[in-house]
């Protein structure tokens, strides 16, 4: 995979080592069939169906005995590599693999890090976010921004959450994913990360660099299956592209 000196190329890292306990499955919830195939495999071919991404890089834990059979053909003629190095959070298995390719990928590559959980991806959405985020140092992420009426919980009587207070919503966006960075950069956030339980994203972990990361819009249709409910909602969005 050598390219000039100068020229930016770009590549997807999907952290696949996660149980998925909320969702009450007897397996890890990006296996879970949705549309037809798992989970995890609408993400990969979301990517591997984009001309912009040189390769796709998944993670999963060591003892991973699913994932061949989700992902048969890999290698650089597959367009997508496995990488048996997952950790016991999100955070350290992104950064476990960034270590597994120290020396593959420049340190101006862009990383495109995306959930395993969000099967509604298309190509159109990764164009989006390399197109707007462009040269931007700081990186950016898909979002959406937030249009309804937000309420902050206050306790409530017997341990029922009570409506507190309104927050104003200007301004506040949901993060979703992928989100991108240079090599360097997310190596650099997610390694000096002074409280590793507070980086809920990767974009967390550079906006404690200081930094502001772009937000372009997403779209709904890349909602983060979560709860068992969360599937037919997917599955609604999977069946119209």
């Amino acid at each position: 995979m050598t390219a000039a000196p100068n020229t930016v190329r770009y590549f997807a890292l999907i952290p696949a080592a996660g149980v998925g306990a909320r969702m009450e499955a007897g397996s890890p919830k990006q296996y879970l069939p949705i549309a037809g195939k798992p989970m995890l495999r609408h993400a990969v071919d979301a990517f591997l169906a984009s001309p912009l991404i040189a390769h796709t890089y998944i993670v999963v834990s060591a003892d991973d005995g699913q994932i061949d059979g989700v992902v048969p053909e890999q290698g650089a003629d597959h367009g997508v590599t496995v990488l048996r190095c997952g950790g016991a959070t999100r955070m350290e298995s992104i950064l476990n693999g960034l270590h597994a390719l120290h020396g593959s990928i420049a340190a101006h590559d862009q990383v495109l890090v995306h959930d395993a959980a969000r099967p509604g991806l298309t190509p159109a959405l990764i164009g989006k976010l390399i197109a707007e985020v462009g040269d931007h140092p700081a990186g950016g992420l898909l979002a959406l921004p937030v249009v309804d009426t937000v309420k902050r919980a206050g306790p409530g009587a017997g341990g029922a959450s009570m409506s507190a207070q309104t927050v104003p919503r200007d301004g506040l966006w949901l993060a979703q994913t992928p989100q991108m960075f240079s090599y360097a950069l997310l190596h650099r956030a997610l390694s000096e990360a002074p409280d590793p339980h507070a980086i809920t994203d990767d974009a967390s972990a550079v906006e404690a660099l200081g930094l502001a990361p772009r937000l372009v819009e997403g779209h709904p249709r890349n909602l983060k299956v979560t709860l068992p409910r969360d599937i037919h909602t997917a599955e609604l969005y999977l069946a119209h592209p």
